[in-house]
């Protein structure tokens, strides 16, 4: 089968079908046979880096609260290429277990809802220092466009501080804030695509707020470009994007198009936001008062665009997106095709 119903990636992996489709391939030789720990290695990012880590010849070393969960990512590697280690960013002794021996450590944690704080600064600070300790050569922290100490959102604000705290323990650290990620498993797109898949009608929350959606296979290709080099990147923060700046009404309508679906859509004025996310809940779609604070901030690349940096090139939504939006047609692969080719409406 061919176009975008085919697989046409590397690899198709893990639970349910898991895609990779990276179009750029960084210089990796200067991986081969290190040991990179990956903290929080077995997430959705995660996953992506630990191939694209793999496949330069690196050993990888998957840290998180339940590495059984991450054994899907053993067929990646060769004989005992990848390693699997509990460890848990809340509680230091682990992390200091994890990164024992390492030549290079990534810190992939976070989390959408609940204690930002011991996560996200805490957690970092944690991670960082863990690092200095054990005189871990490199250190990658994947943070968030719109990290910020001062954020009105404690998402943001528990960003920025975990920054501050990974850039004080660890001052050559290599900060990588991007964008929604969006990928296979993503819950963004495929977030959207299931409620419009099952609504004759969609609200649509900040229809206004814009996203430059990134790719997960360009992030994972920054995050060992990022390893492999620390004299070039470390101490940095880079931005990361994709190649099209999007409204949030304009990608309900192309993935509405996407897979076929024709639903009502309703751009709801702000008061009727707020009134929502101070309930706390959409139905089909959780909202909280936090995350309606960060809608109302663009979440685009304002510093420096990390993927141009690399000498990556962005990977479009609309040429990657189809092949796994399929599953929300009518009659899944075999339903509704004409659209699938269709350009995201940009900003």
């Amino acid at each position: 089968m061919e176009g975008p119903d085919a697989c046409q990636h590397a690899s198709c992996w893990g639970k349910g079908l898991f895609v990779i489709g990276r179009q750029n391939k960084v210089d990796g030789r200067a991986m081969n046979d290190k040991l990179v720990t990956l903290i929080g290695g077995g997430g959705f990012v995660g996953r992506y880096v630990a191939q694209a880590l793999l496949a330069t010849g690196a050993r990888v070393r998957i840290a998180q609260r339940d590495p059984r969960q991450a054994f899907f990512l053993k067929p990646l590697g060769g004989l005992g290429q990848t390693q699997f280690v509990g460890a848990d960013v809340t509680k230091p002794e682990t992390i200091a277990h994890a990164v024992q021996g390492s030549d290079v450590v990534v810190n992939l944690v976070g989390v959408l809802a609940g204690d930002f704080q011991r996560v996200q600064a805490l957690g970092a600070q944690t991670v960082a220092q863990a690092a200095a300790k054990a005189g871990v050569g490199a250190l990658v922290h994947v943070s968030a466009i719109g990290a910020d100490p001062a954020s009105a959102s404690a998402y943001g604000k528990s960003k920025g501080q975990g920054e501050a705290a990974v850039l004080e323990a660890f001052p050559n650290a290599t900060i990588l804030r991007p964008s929604i990620v969006f990928g296979q498993e993503d819950q963004f797109v495929n977030r959207f695509a299931g409620m419009i898949a099952k609504a004759p009608v969609v609200p649509v929350l900040r229809a206004g707020a814009k996203f430059q959606p990134v790719f997960v296979g360009n992030v994972a290709d920054a995050v060992v470009a990022a390893a492999a080099d620390p004299e070039t990147f470390g101490g940095q923060t880079l931005e990361l994007g994709g190649p099209d700046i999007i409204t949030m009404g304009n990608l309900i309508r192309w993935i509405a198009k996407t897979i076929g679906r024709n639903p009502s859509i309703i751009e709801l004025p702000d008061f009727a936001g707020a009134l929502i996310a101070k309930a706390g809940f959409l139905p089909g779609a959780p909202i909280t008062k936090d995350q309606w604070t960060m809608l109302q901030s663009d979440n685009i690349v304002t510093g420096t665009d990390g993927l141009a940096a690399f000498g990556i090139e962005a990977t479009p939504l609309s040429t990657v997106a189809p092949g796994w939006l399929v599953r929300f047609r009518k009659a899944g692969r075999f339903g509704r095709r004409a659209e699938t080719h269709a350009e995201v409406p940009v900003a």
